[in-house]
């Protein structure tokens, strides 16, 4: 199969124990990449130019698609930012103003944050502009203001490509975290990456540098800019994988970051954006719930990759991503992103945030339309038909990375861990970061489902690691019905949330467990209301927080439950299985339904009292 060329070449400043780090060369015909290497980051950063492609077979732009041609941008370049035309700005939603009225890449590109960090609370809130700034513009820089249950502090996300993270980034993150004692802690989120918790604005300046000094960067990871890309988290280490996805994710992230500079051309979008790139028939990465997902295929002895387009969740609707009859070589993985994006940035309406989504554009156009948009967007103004079919085996049965694993490094496994709905406390970050330098190689990964993998540990080691404390609480082999189990971060911080999920979430499978035993894992998902952060479509079984009523007539918190939601090749979202149950009274509902749908058996009634 042909594929990128990689040249791996030792960096003198890079050594670690056990671990040399490698500066990246990677030789496509339509990027030109220079590395950047910060000081003491182990992520490469790359200048990235783009040129034509080399050989493409162009589609008409003159036929049904002419209207979809004369479309007229809605946004228009001044000074460096991207703002929307004034003709355009009539009906737009409150969200849009804010961007109007003063861009939010300000704050980073020149230096806004420095004097919002030396103000106080009661001052910023003196001033709509200071204040729009804490409540919305930080989240261009990854900073969410917990205005509602934690006022004064933020939760601070990040980005992390393919989910790859340095025991040294795990560690300075911890440190971030523990100076804030019981308000602090972090999240694996369902995007393969770190949310900290509990940051105050005075600090956020020095956490920046600290975070650049690590090789990360929390810059455009909220509101309407592209999130953390993801890939499989087994990357590079599975002898099955069908490519090596950290090339593309890295790449992806700097093009969208300007590398850690900032990309101001892509961070007017209307609404949040989704990537995702596919290595592997597990389909790890959930692409059919991506605004863009790269399936790898070949074509005429090239490989590249298929393009789903438009899937996303939102509180209105859920749509599968859909086919955009396109295929891309490897080399134009981000040309054909940056068309996407530019072409949804232009073209999208920016008036009801519930319809603003890629998807609902996609829809006003027609799938051809659009794709004629993103072809005269591309560097030669064309786009090649689909691959008749991808690498990915359809009926390929998803292997569990939880546990020990060989890795296709002769002696070599990695070592899945379970954290219980994605909750890290410092001093768990500060352990990971011990146990992936003792025993593998300083590096984690992150995956979509909340949990941490341990990889290159050799196989000598492993008898070693497993009897590890940590491993008690972070196990290798957790009970089957805690295994597939998902929450979103609920109201113990999100002012958005309804319920409270995680605690919750652990409380209601324990019972399960002593009531029930299951023949397999059941994923189950949790989210603290309709915007589905928690993902409940995508599960077994989900739980979409509301307010219902009791027995007594008594408001209460409640779920809409949520079941038949499949990941993999035959993907397809859950549908409402039955609304407002009371949360007290949900474990004799999921009982019955484990039994009657997943082959659960009930467990004696002395095994149950012991």
């Amino acid at each position: 199969m042909a594929s990128p060329s990689l040249t791996l070449s030792p960096h003198p400043n890079f050594i670690l124990k056990r671990t040399t780090m490698f500066s990246l060369s990677l030789k496509f015909p339509s990027l030109s990449l220079s590395p950047v290497f910060h000081p003491v980051s182990a992520r490469p950063r790359a200048k990235v130019s783009v040129s034509p492609s080399q050989t493409a077979a162009p589609i008409s732009l003159d036929s049904a698609d002419k209207e979809a041609v004369r479309l007229e941008p809605r946004v228009e370049e001044r000074d460096g930012y991207w703002v929307l035309k004034e003709k355009f700005r009539e009906g737009i939603n409150p969200q849009e103003k804010v961007k109007l009225e003063k861009d939010p890449m300000k704050l980073f590109m020149e230096n806004g944050i420095n004097e919002l960090a030396n103000m106080s609370m009661e001052d910023i809130d003196k001033s709509k502009l200071t204040k729009d700034d804490i409540d919305v513009r930080l989240k261009w820089l990854g900073l969410f203001h917990r205005r509602k249950h934690q006022y004064g502090r933020f939760m601070m996300r990040l980005k992390l490509p393919n989910g790859v993270t340095s025991s040294a980034q795990t560690r300075y993150l911890a440190s971030v975290i523990k100076k804030y004692g019981k308000e602090g802690c972090a999240d694996v989120t369902t995007r393969q990456n770190w949310q900290i918790r509990g940051v105050q604005l005075p600090d956020v300046p020095e956490i920046l540098e600290g975070l650049a000094n690590v090789g990360l960067t929390s810059l455009q990871s909220g509101m309407d800019n592209v999130r953390n890309p993801v890939g499989n988290p087994l990357a590079g280490i599975h002898p099955h994988e069908i490519v090596d996805t950290r090339p593309y994710t890295n790449l992806l992230s700097q093009f969208i970051t300007g590398n850690f500079r900032g990309n101001p051309a892509v961070s007017n979008l209307p609404r949040k954006w989704n990537v995702c790139v596919v290595g592997s028939h597990d389909l790890y990465e959930h692409p059919h719930i991506n605004d863009l997902a790269y399936m790898p295929a070949t074509k005429n002895g090239r490989f590249g990759f298929n393009l789903l387009v438009g899937g996303f969740f939102s509180a209105k609707r859920c749509a599968e991503a859909i086919p955009l009859d396109a295929w891309v070589p490897a080399d134009d993985v981000i040309p054909v992103c940056k068309a996407v994006l530019e072409a949804y940035r232009d073209l999208g309406t920016r008036g009801n945030r519930q319809k603003t989504r890629m998807m609902w554009l996609i829809d006003e156009l027609g799938i051809e339309a659009f794709r004629s948009e993103i072809a005269k967007r591309m560097p030669r103004q064309e786009l090649e038909t689909s691959s008749p079919k991808d690498l990915v085996q359809e009926q390929w049965e998803r292997r569990d990375y939880l546990g020990v694993h060989p890795q296709k490094q002769e002696g070599y496994s990695f070592v899945g861990l379970h954290i219980p709905v994605g909750r890290v406390q410092a001093e768990d970050m500060d352990e990971l970061a011990r146990l992936a330098d003792q025993y593998g190689s300083s590096e984690l990964r992150l995956t979509v489902e909340q949990n941490i993998i341990i990889p290159n540990v050799e196989n000598s080691n492993l008898e070693t690691l497993l009897k590890e404390s940590l491993l008690e609480k972070f196990s290798p082999e957790p009970p089957l019905l805690m295994k597939g189990l998902v929450a979103c971060t609920g109201n113990q911080f999100c002012g958005q949330a309804i319920i409270e999920t995680k605690a919750r979430a652990l409380k209601v499978t324990g019972e399960l467990d002593k009531l029930v035993s299951v023949p397999r894992s059941i994923r189950m998902h949790w989210t603290g209301c309709p915007n589905t952060c928690g993902q409940v479509q995508v599960a077994d079984i989900g739980f979409m927080g509301c307010m219902t009523r009791d027995a007594n007539g008594k408001t209460c918190e409640g779920v809409d439950v949520f079941l038949g939601g499949r990941i993999g090749s035959d993907s397809h979202l859950g549908d409402v299985y039955k609304k407002g149950v009371p949360c007290d009274d949900l474990v004799p509902l999921v009982v019955d339904i484990l039994v009657n749908h997943f082959g659960a058996v009930p467990k004696e009634r002395e095994e149950r009292d012991e």
